[in-house]
């Protein structure tokens, strides 16, 4: 029978190795956790981030359902929440004038799935499975009237 603290620790570390997958460095990733410091991630091979100001990014994370929600760094200290978004997402949030998507090789300072570092948190974790935020929610979310749309009117 596998000791209960085993069962538990992959799907809570499925998160973290995504992330350091998606480095060029996985190693460095790994080795700035274990030191208790953000790890630097580049963006543009799996994802891209789409900035906005924490306010509106804790609005629309009530209103994006689940399985159309990827991960979400927040950094309260500076007002920033930091959406992981697929690679077109630009396109879809060109037009949404409260959100910066940041072009590839634009490098995120994240802390591990598990802790927070800095003051910089994941508010929706990465899971390991590669699920990003849908830009056509996070635009119905922040884009003119999403703070007054109801969950349901936000879906793609």
């Amino acid at each position: 029978m596998a000791h209960p603290r085993t069962r538990f620790a992959r799907p809570r570390d499925a998160g973290d190795a995504w992330l350091a997958d998606c480095s060029a460095h996985p190693t460095d990733v790994r080795k700035a956790w274990r030191q208790e410091t953000l790890a630097s991630i580049a963006s543009g091979e799996r994802w891209l981030v789409a900035e906005t100001a924490l306010l509106p990014t804790m609005h629309a994370l009530k209103r994006i359902k689940t399985e159309h929600q990827g991960p979400v760094l927040v950094d309260p200290d500076l007002d920033r929440g930091y959406w992981l978004v697929p690679l077109n997402a630009d396109a879809e949030l060109a037009d949404i004038r409260q959100v910066t998507v940041h072009p590839p090789r634009w490098r995120l300072r994240c802390p591990p799935t598990r802790a927070p570092i800095d003051g910089r948190l994941w508010m929706s974790k990465p899971d390991g499975s590669g699920l990003l935020t849908d830009p056509a929610a996070l635009a119905a979310a922040l884009g003119p009237g999403g703070a007054y749309r109801l969950p349901s009117e936000v879906q793609p």
